[in-house]
């Protein structure tokens, strides 16, 4: 079975900076994107950020210039580089892996930006 942790999160605030980490395990022989998502509280979860095993990134423009990731595909690893955080970035931030058959997603961790 596939599984991904996600760690790093907790409380920041405003203007602070995260760095969130997923490792992923099991079997696994390829991988064409990892990536970050988030959920707010009452809200859906959404794509921040992606990353292709040919180093090709793409951000939402929400995070845009403030958010960087960062992959090590061979090693099945991921993170992410929250900078300039906003109170409505708070979330739970979500690593997810993209195989051949199939998506996959981490237990999540909670980001909180409150001063």
């Amino acid at each position: 079975q596939v599984q991904l942790v996600e760690s790093g999160g907790g409380l920041v605030q405003p203007g602070g900076s995260l760095r969130l980490s997923c490792a992923a395990s099991g079997r696994i022989f390829s991988i064409t994107v990892m990536g970050w998502y988030r959920q707010p509280p009452g809200k859906e979860r959404e794509l921040l950020a992606s990353i292709t095993n040919g180093g090709r990134t793409n951000y939402a423009d929400s995070v845009k210039g403030r958010f960087t990731i960062s992959a090590d595909i061979a090693q099945k690893m991921v993170s992410l580089q929250m900078n300039s955080l906003k109170p409505e970035d708070t979330a739970v931030y979500y690593c997810n892996l993209v195989l051949p058959w199939g998506d996959y997603w981490g237990q999540g961790t909670q980001v909180t930006v409150s001063s």
